[in-house]
C-alpha cells in the first residue's frame, strides 16, 4: 500500500484531463524514483503557474500578461476575430500558424443540458468588440458537435445586426471530434474551407 500522501498525488493527477489513475499512479512513481531533479523542477513550475497565469480581458486567453500576446501583437489582423469554445481551441489553431487575426475565447458552449446559457459565456463581450467597430469577420470555429453547432447558431443570429462577414470552420471536421485533438492538416483544411453562415 502506497502512503497517504502518495495516494494524494495520485489521485489529483487522476483529475487532470487525460489522466486516469493508471497513468497517474505511473506519473507519481517516476516523479518518486525522480525526485531529486523532477519534483523541485515540477514545483517551481506550478508555483511560477500559480502566480504568473492571468486571464486576458480582451480575449480570455491565458498568458502571463494582459492583454495577452496575441491580443498585443501589432501584426496580427485586428479585423477578423476567430471565436473558439475554450483555451485549449485558441492554443490548437494558434499553432497551425494559419489564423493571423486575434481570437475570442467563450469558455464553454450552449448546453441545455448542463445548465449552460448564453449568460454563462463571455457572448456579450464579443459583442462588445464587435460593436466598438473596426471587425470585418468574425469566424465561428466551435467544436463539431451538436453543443457546439448550437453555440455557432445562436452567435450568429446575435451578430446578424452587425455589418460583419460570419463564417464557420468547413464541416470536414469529424463529427463529435474536438479542435484541440485534430492534426495541423486538418485544421488547415478546415480553415481555408470556411464559408458564410446561412
Amino acid at each position: 500500500m502506497a502512503s497517504s500522501e502518495i495516494e494524494t498525488l495520485s489521485s489529483a493527477l487522476a483529475r487532470l484531463p487525460g489522466l486516469g489513475p493508471r497513468s497517474a499512479r505511473r506519473a507519481v512513481l517516476w516523479l518518486v524514483k525522480n525526485r531529486e531533479k523532477a519534483l523541485p523542477q515540477l514545483q517551481d513550475a506550478l508555483a511560477a503557474v500559480r502566480e504568473h497565469l492571468v486571464e486576458c480581458d480582451t480575449c480570455g486567453n491565458v498568458d502571463t500578461q494582459n492583454p495577452c500576446g496575441i491580443c498585443a501583437d501589432p501584426r496580427r489582423d485586428a479585423k477578423s476575430i476567430c471565436v473558439v469554445e475554450d483555451v485549449s481551441d485558441l492554443w490548437a489553431l494558434d499553432r497551425a500558424r494559419l489564423f493571423t487575426g486575434r481570437y475570442h475565447v467563450l469558455g464553454g458552449k450552449l448546453s441545455a443540458l448542463d445548465g449552460v446559457r448564453p449568460e454563462d459565456l463571455s457572448i456579450d463581450s464579443l459583442l462588445g468588440r464587435v460593436e466598438a467597430g473596426g471587425v470585418d469577420e468574425i469566424v465561428l470555429a466551435m467544436n463539431a458537435t451538436l453543443e457546439g453547432q448550437t453555440t455557432a447558431h445562436y452567435l450568429a443570429e446575435r451578430l446578424e445586426d452587425f455589418p460583419v462577414r460570419i463564417t464557420q470552420l468547413a464541416h470536414g471536421l469529424p463529427v463529435g471530434g474536438e479542435l484541440d485533438y485534430l492534426d495541423e492538416g486538418t485544421l488547415a483544411q478546415a480553415l481555408r474551407a470556411r464559408r458564410p453562415v446561412s
